[in-house]
C-alpha cells in the first residue's frame, strides 16, 4: 500500500502553523485540505480531550457564521493525534490566506461564554468539554501565530525524503 499524503510529512520538524495538507478534485470542483497545527507533535503534549472537543464546536460555529468565508467552509475537526485540527474548504488558496481567517476563530474563542451545540441532542458527548482550557489553548494559538506571522515554516510542510531503488522499492523507516 501506498504511504497517505498526510505521512509523508516530516513529524520531527512540524511547527504549529496554518499548512496546505492536500488538494481533491470532487465533483467537478476542488476542495483543499489545511492543516491547523497547534503543537508539535511528539514533543509537546497533546491538547486535553475536552478543550480539543470545546474549540472543535466553537470555531466550527464561528467558521460556518463568517460572512466571508462560511460558502466555503466544508468541515472542520480535530486531527487523531490531538495537536490540531483539519479544516477542509472549497476551492484552493495557499495558507497564508488563510491566516487572519485562522487568528480571528481562535481569538472569537476569548470571547465565549459557553460551548455551542453541547446539549445531549446536539452532541455526542455533551459532557465533555472545557470552555476554560479551550481558551487557554486559543490564547497560546494566537500569540504563537502573532510572534511567528512573518515565518515561512508556518506556512510550509516540512517533507520525509525517501530513499527508492532502482526497482522503485520505497523505504520507510527512518
Amino acid at each position: 500500500m501506498e504511504l497517505i499524503q498526510s505521512f509523508s510529512v516530516d513529524h520531527t520538524k512540524i511547527v504549529p502553523g496554518i499548512f496546505l495538507s492536500r488538494e481533491d478534485h470532487v465533483g467537478g470542483g476542488m476542495v483543499t485540505t489545511y492543516d491547523i497545527r497547534l503543537k508539535r507533535p511528539n514533543v509537546e503534549p497533546a491538547i486535553d480531550v475536552a478543550a480539543m472537543h470545546s474549540l472543535e464546536h466553537l470555531i466550527a460555529t464561528y467558521l460556518r457564521n463568517d460572512p466571508s468565508w462560511k460558502e466555503e467552509v466544508v468541515y472542520w475537526g480535530p486531527m487523531g493525534c490531538l495537536t490540531g485540527f483539519y479544516l477542509i474548504l472549497k476551492g484552493n488558496r495557499p495558507s497564508r490566506e488563510l491566516f487572519d481567517l485562522i487568528l480571528r476563530s481562535f481569538e472569537s474563542v476569548e470571547k465565549a461564554t459557553n460551548v455551542p451545540g453541547t446539549a445531549p441532542e446536539n452532541c455526542g458527548n455533551y459532557r465533555m468539554h472545557n470552555l476554560d482550557m479551550a481558551k487557554w489553548y486559543a490564547a497560546e494559538f494566537v500569540g504563537y501565530l502573532k510572534k511567528n506571522a512573518g515565518r515561512d515554516e508556518i506556512f510550509e510542510y516540512p517533507r520525509t525524503e525517501r530513499l527508492v531503488t532502482e526497482k522503485g522499492a520505497r523505504f520507510f523507516d527512518s
